[in-house]
């Protein structure tokens, strides 16, 4: 953890000795009395913890707010549901890179039963956004969205206009990612992130895009692009094309 969070309206004066946060800063970091360490609320400020004390009955701490939360990038992830293992691993990395929404989707070639996974279900996946923004010492997570196929996933991302819209699929790629440049960017790379550049990134569940999908995007506007020539899981393609395509939009 490089910033420790809690979903509280503020810090708590006591933290009990069996929150995994205090395991956390009298095991792992190794903190004690007078120590201070970096703590923040989710989607809101961050600041400092000083350790007052520490007893049976808890850790107390006394907060001093010193940032108010940094936005996301403001990009959107489109993603097949997957197994739950490497949905996590996607949770987390797209929260560490600043990932501003998350879609998981149904698809053609997806395996139905991991839409219906506990991971889901029971929120369990919100823990993994917190441990993502915790690895990345900010406040801020994303919004998750859950669609039964792509072509409600679009229609529901229709209303929004001016993103660039692409998909990942190395069958027929009309370019590849890492060349790729915003709108806004035409000339070269900027210097700063242009503030009206968005962008929404598809990624396909582990067998791919059918060529039902890969028509509905054709017809949506997106543009399909190809990340090398080799073929990638799920999640490695997630974070190597998420952070590629940032890095395109000047915000890496």
């Amino acid at each position: 953890m490089n910033i420790i969070l809690f979903e509280s309206e503020s810090i708590p004066a006591l933290l009990p000795l069996k929150d995994e946060r205090a395991i956390h800063i009298v095991k792992i970091l190794k903190l004690k009395e007078g120590d201070s360490v970096k703590c923040g609320l989710v989607n809101g400020p961050s600041g400092i913890c000083r350790i007052e004390s520490i007893g049976a009955d808890g850790i107390a701490l006394s907060w001093e707010k010193r940032e108010e939360k940094k936005e996301l990038y403001p990009l959107t992830l489109i993603v097949g549901y997957i197994r739950p293992i490497s949905a996590k691993r996607i949770l987390r990395e797209a929260v560490s890179l600043g990932v501003e929404r998350i879609i998981f989707t149904g698809t053609d070639t997806g395996e139905k039963s991991y839409r219906s996974s506990t991971l889901w279900k029971s929120g369990e996946y919100k823990r993994y956004l917190i441990d993502g923004a915790q690895q990345a010492g900010q406040t801020a997570v994303p919004e998750v969205l859950f669609y039964p196929d792509i072509k409600h996933t679009l229609q529901a991302l229709c209303v929004e206009s001016g993103a660039e819209l692409l998909v990942l699929d190395n069958v027929a790629p009309e370019g590849s990612l890492s060349a790729y440049s915003p709108e806004g960017t035409r000339s070269g790379m900027a210097s700063h992130p242009p503030a009206d550049v968005s962008a929404i990134l598809a990624v396909g569940s582990e067998r791919g895009w059918s060529d039902r999908e890969r028509l509905l995007f054709k017809e949506n506007g997106f543009t399909t692009m190809k990340l090398g020539v080799r073929i990638l899981r799920t999640e490695t393609a997630c974070s190597a094309g998420a952070a590629v395509l940032l890095g395109r939009m000047g915000y890496l």
